[in-house]
């Protein structure tokens, strides 16, 4: 049976206006095309002084100003045939019964309301938190929607929904097949032959990465699943969250969480059946979620926190092999938490960032991946989106 999201939003405390216009940086003659060009997010800073050469960030703002939700964390961003969605978990804090999973739609002129898709009630009347959402859009078949529900990492299983119309609606949750968690944090990837490969991790004796894979047309048949052994040794590395990026059809690397204070890798050159021993990039990690993605040009973008402790500053590296990275563009710097970072590039080439914010709202920010280049090579110019 499908549920109706537009019948599923609360009233509270959110309002019924859209979230729709931009804060963007450049030249104050170009306000009129700003306007338009960027009526992606709700205003977030004052605009900055013009930089000496064009900025990577088009816009930057928030999915929600206001929401029947106190706090909200780890979202994830999927461009689906009619535009943009977003979700994340929002409730009274981590690890609360009432967190839930929320979605936001744009509709080309702005975010609609969050609404609430998935919860979690039990049988029995009792009720667990949920966790970390996925959404991924297969080239063919519906959109699907990833989490998990439980007491705690350690002890949560996965669940799958399906959307046929672009996140308005979703089918009944199905628990996926024991043993198997789905995509953990980052989005997976879609192999040739309909494969979906799905970075994954457990907790319970340890921090252990894994791969699950599905054949996409039968994602919520248990049949269908499989699960590599561990990819590391929790004694050398303690690692989780992996996501992928795609350097061929073939060759494919994993980055990962870690708790020894770096962001940790392995690779396979068979499409994800095998894979190297994990070991520790050039990279800082402070124990914190990761996301990175392969452009069209060929390139590959990390957003992540760069440093050893804490979760204050938020950047995107960029590299060519995923082995050398550079800093290219500053999303955060400030007292407070800025993390989780999603993102994706859309059709129109723009790469779209959401991420914590404080642990209050989602962030939104849109790059322009031209612009997108090792920071030591530019000329006077800062990313870093103007304070409040």
């Amino acid at each position: 049976m499908r549920q109706p999201v537009s019948d599923r939003t609360p009233r509270g405390r959110l309002g019924p206006e859209r979230v729709s216009s931009c804060s963007r940086r450049g030249d104050s003659l170009l306000a009129g095309i700003v306007a338009l060009a960027c009526a992606w997010v709700t205003p977030a800073e004052p605009a900055a002084p013009p930089p000496a050469v064009a900025s990577s960030i088009v816009c930057s703002g928030f999915v929600f100003e206001r929401a029947p939700f106190a706090s909200a964390h780890a979202s994830t961003i999927v461009e689906t045939r009619e535009g943009l969605l977003a979700a994340w978990f929002g409730g009274t804090e981590e690890g609360h019964a009432d967190v839930s999973v929320w979605t936001a739609r744009h509709d080309g002129t702005g975010w609609l309301p969050p609404v609430l898709v998935a919860e979690g009630r039990q049988p029995d009347g009792g009720r667990f938190p949920c966790w970390n959402p996925v959404l991924f859009q297969p080239s063919s078949g519906p959109l699907l929607l990833f989490y998990k529900v439980g007491p705690s990492p350690r002890d949560w299983w996965g669940l799958v929904r399906a959307s046929a119309d672009q996140g308005r609606s979703w089918s009944e949750a199905r628990k996926l097949p024991e043993g198997i968690l789905g995509p953990i944090r980052a989005k997976p990837v879609e192999l040739p032959g309909g494969v979906l490969l799905a970075g994954s991790s457990t907790e319970h004796a340890g921090w252990v990465v894994h791969m699950e894979r599905a054949t996409l047309s039968e994602a919520s048949a248990p049949s269908s699943w499989s699960k590599s052994g561990p990819l590391n040794d929790p004694k050398a590395f303690e690692a989780i969250q992996p996501t992928i990026l795609e350097h061929s059809p073939t060759r494919l690397q994993i980055l990962c969480r870690s708790r020894q204070r770096v962001v940790t890798e392995a690779w396979s050159e068979d499409g994800g059946l095998t894979w190297s021993v994990m070991t520790a990039t050039t990279l800082p990690n402070p124990s914190a979620g990761i996301d990175a993605l392969r452009l069209a040009d060929g390139r590959l973008l990390l957003v992540h926190n760069p440093t050893t402790s804490g979760r204050s500053r938020l950047e995107v590296a960029v590299s060519r092999d995923g082995r050398s990275w550079r800093s290219a563009v500053v999303l955060e710097d400030q007292p407070g938490e800025y993390s989780y970072p999603a993102l994706v590039q859309a059709r129109d080439g723009r790469v779209h960032v959401t991420y914590t914010w404080r642990r209050e709202r989602i962030k939104h920010v849109v790059l322009d991946p031209a612009a997108v280049v090792d920071r030591s090579i530019r000329q006077g110019l800062t990313d870093t989106p103007p304070r409040e």
